[in-house]
């Protein structure tokens, strides 16, 4: 059973992402012929078809769930390269941010078992 988020959790990084992904999961499962997206025309000029957001939309949220890809080893839409790059920019300082974090708790956390005299 799913619980109702709080307004707070509503607005972390974690509920954003999951929201996210479970978007592009739908999407995924409902769009059953994507190269029927090809040369259909969103809401913006700039945003080109479906068929390229579609394409964008399935990267991102697999650059969130498994890393992104080192040496951009595809290829797409070059209308999508700026979007996508900010997207890349944000999310690798985020997980070098979260990186360095992580180390910072795992050093408190051994440095407390020291002080406290615990051992592993």
């Amino acid at each position: 059973m799913m619980q109702a988020e709080s307004s707070s959790q509503k607005n972390s990084l974690f509920s954003a992402m999951r929201r996210f992904i479970g978007a592009v999961n739908n999407m995924d499962h409902t769009v059953l012929v994507p190269s029927l997206l090809r040369d259909v025309p969103l809401d913006l000029p700039q945003d080109g078809d479906m068929y390229s957001s579609y394409v964008l939309l399935k990267s991102i949220r697999n650059d969130i769930e498994w890393g992104v890809l080192q040496g951009d080893e595809r290829r797409k839409d070059p209308a999508e390269d700026d979007l996508e790059k900010e997207f890349h920019f944000h999310l690798n300082g985020l997980h070098a941010v979260l990186s360095k974090l992580t180390c910072r708790a795992d050093t408190l956390t051994s440095r407390y078992k020291e002080e406290v005299g615990c051992r592993k």
